[in-house]
């Protein structure tokens, strides 16, 4: 008889929420920064699928081969493939993985192996889970598991949760995530909440992407940032890119005076070394430079952020969001200083649910 679960299956996804909350109804997990990824074993075959429903065999072998060797004949698991570093998830080592040469897949697989974490259970032999609520998923999971495979830390209580989303930010984690746990697992559907950190930072507007739906000099696309180090070199870190579309224009008008050949630009060559970030160059997923426009680094805008990578220089996680323009600010005086670093924590510990400080 077939899994009662086959791909492609769309994962239960979460919407995001400004702070956990005292009332319960929840169950709080630590929200784990590395790939989505439904597992679904049927003897001895055994699939991993992408949040976007693709698989991902070919980028995990070792994950592939340490699952079949741990779970039982038939089930299928909600969770995420991450890669530790030190003790701390690392997701610059995991898109890394993510490589069209077979021979540096095997390398990877072996230097830096992932790790599957289970945060739910959608089908278990014959039975779909699919219309158990969380609470009752939890259990059969928590069963399921034993000293068997890795499982995330849950609680009901939001001081512990609240410890978490402090606390194990610094062993990588991205933040918590709150289930309801009287509701059934909603395949597609943001029925889950996510709390994330979220920080500001000012940096330099050191350039502008134009807007696909214009040419250039029409609609501003996204501006690309600048944060200097502690020898003045200033390293592209992040974009910022979502306006509404009338204001794209304005701002396009707003910073032409800016617009300048690139020539005596801090990104306008690779003088200062090849540690510096700077932005548009030929990576593993771009085959061609991404073409930008320099401005004169003048202004300073204050924006949002959530998380960084990529060690030092570090750059930002994801886009960040516009806050303000910051015109008391000296373009000068925006530099890495301002970033906060979490307190570092033992990755293991987290599976503990304890709050052990490593450094």
């Amino acid at each position: 008889m077939p899994l009662p679960l086959r791909p492609p299956l769309k994962p239960m996804l979460a919407k995001p929420a400004k702070a956990i909350p005292d009332s319960g109804g929840l169950l709080f997990e630590p929200k784990w920064d590395g790939f989505r990824c439904i597992v679904f074993r049927d003897g001895d075959e055994l699939y991993l699928q992408s949040r976007a429903e693709k698989p991902l065999n070919r980028y995990f072998p070792e994950a592939v081969a340490r699952l079949l060797d741990i779970l039982p004949p038939r089930v299928v698991l909600d969770g995420e493939l991450v890669v530790a570093r030190e003790g701390r998830l690392n997701f610059d080592a995991l898109t890394e993985r993510i490589h069209p040469a077979e021979s540096r897949v095997t390398l990877l697989s072996a230097e830096q192996p992932a790790e599957f974490v289970a945060f739910d259970v959608l089908a278990l032999g014959d039975e779909s889970l699919l219309d158990e609520p969380t609470s009752v998923r939890r259990e059969r999971l928590a069963e399921l598991a034993g000293d068997r495979f890795p499982l995330t830390p849950a609680t009901t209580d939001p001081d512990t949760a609240r410890h978490w989303f402090e606390l194990f930010e610094g062993a990588g984690l991205d933040g918590v995530i709150g289930k309801p746990l009287d509701e059934p697992y909603t395949p597609g559907k943001r029925a889950m909440l996510k709390y994330k950190h979220l920080r500001t930072a000012d940096c330099v507007l050191a350039g502008l992407r134009w807007h696909v739906d214009g040419g250039p000099g029409e609609l501003v696309g996204s501006f690309l940032l600048g944060l200097h180090d502690d020898q003045g070199v200033l390293h592209h870190v992040g974009t910022v890119g979502s306006f509404p579309k009338e204001r794209r224009r304005e701002l396009a008008e707003e910073l032409a005076p800016l617009v300048t050949d690139g020539e005596d630009h801090p990104w306008g060559g690779r003088a200062t070394g090849e540690a510096q970030r700077i932005p548009g160059g030929i990576t593993r997923w771009r085959a061609t430079e991404h073409e930008w426009v320099p401005l004169r680094p003048e202004r300073v805008v204050e924006v949002a952020y959530e998380n960084t990578e990529g060690g030092m220089p570090s750059r930002f996680r994801h886009n960040a969001r516009f806050v303000r323009w910051r015109p008391d600010r000296e373009p000068a005086s925006c530099d890495y200083s301002q970033l906060d670093e979490p307190a570092r924590y033992d990755l293991d510990a987290v599976f503990r649910g304890q709050v052990v400080r490593t450094r």
